[in-house]
């Protein structure tokens, strides 16, 4: 088997007239960490549905752990992971129980469930609470029990819909420390939709989807490249002074209408020991601000990501979300 955990090629939704994926083409490597970055209504849990075979395509491929999602839906079930934006655990049983309903599901072999409930909670800090209701935990502990139980049975690919939403920053934190904690510990597959973008900062790649569209795909790096240098803010002790050798010895343009020297160079962070090794006006403040991705979003459709956070998409997606079906 090749190096690609999911395979795309042209997948299309409609939902009527509306075109909700439109074309995406891409691939993921098996152990990556790759994220769908985009507004809400995007497209994002549209194609992450028909990746789960949980939405059948109007047209195009996928494959999943090289299995077509098409005609091996079965199989494709049973080697992924689906942690859904919409809370999906029983409140009123245990974290144990919904493990073990999980288990039978994806007919985790009895003998092995106690040993996999156990790595699972213990990863996600949840072991204490085991024989708690779910009802008495927190959102946090809810999102990061339900981390838990897409991990119970070994998938492949583990999908992450918008996995922290609604979350306070801190356990947003503690979630990812999870995500990348069960990368390094279990070699998983993590596909994941966001559209906050230093969850998007985290990934090894990502994908930018807009109006069911990938506008972009590379590196948080190269993506933030792709808008221009980083941005170098200067105080010196002879500003007029600095600003000349600036222009002479570094051959930098500074950037009008500021409170500061400020100009754009390529590698900035290479730039500045070159700065204080060679400029001789003495450097009392400097400042590094590289490109973000909310930078790299409205340099491709010319406006920031959270002004289309709402859309009648997401009207129609939450109407055809259908919950998985029994994996055997």
């Amino acid at each position: 088997m090749d190096g690609h955990a999911v395979e795309v090629e042209g997948l299309v939704r409609r939902f009527g007239d509306l075109v909700a994926v439109d074309g995406v083409s891409f691939t993921v490597a098996r152990g990556e960490v790759f994220g769908f970055l985009g507004p809400n209504g995007a497209g994002k849990t549209t194609t992450i549905n028909m990746l789960c075979t949980l939405l059948a395509p109007t047209a195009g491929s996928a494959r999943v752990n090289g299995y077509d999602i098409r005609e091996q839906r079965n199989e494709v079930r049973e080697s992924i992971g689906l942690v859904f934006q919409d809370p999906s655990l029983d409140d009123r049983l245990t974290a144990n129980e919904n493990l073990d309903f999980h288990a039978v599901i994806y007919a985790v072999p009895a003998r092995e469930r106690e040993e996999r409930k156990r790595r699972v909670l213990e990863m996600v800090e949840l072991m204490d609470r085991a024989d708690d209701m779910v009802i008495t935990y927190s959102g946090g502990m809810k999102r990061r029990l339900e981390i838990a139980r897409g991990l119970l049975h070994n998938p492949r690919v583990l999908f992450l819909d918008e996995p922290t939403i609604g979350l306070d920053p801190q356990t947003r934190k503690h979630i990812w420390e999870y995500i990348e904690e069960m990368k390094r510990r279990e070699d998983t597959t993590i596909f994941l939709t966001t559209h906050y973008m230093e969850e998007a900062e985290r990934c090894d790649r990502i994908a930018i989807i807009d109006h069911g569209r990938i506008i972009a795909l590379d590196t948080p790096d190269n993506l933030k490249d792709m808008v221009g240098g980083d941005v170098i803010r200067l105080r010196t002790g002879d500003d007029a002074r600095a600003e000349e050798e600036l222009k002479s010895r570094f051959g930098v343009s500074i950037l009008e209408e500021r409170d500061c020297l400020c100009f754009e160079v390529e590698r900035g962070e290479e730039f500045i020991p070159r700065l204080f090794r060679e400029l001789e006006v003495p450097i009392m403040a400097v400042n590094l601000q590289r490109p973000t991705l909310d930078d790299v979003f409205l340099k491709l459709t010319g406006r920031e990501i959270r002004e289309e956070e709402a859309d009648g998409l997401a009207d129609l997606r939450s109407l055809a979300r259908v919950r998985p079906p029994f994996a055997r």
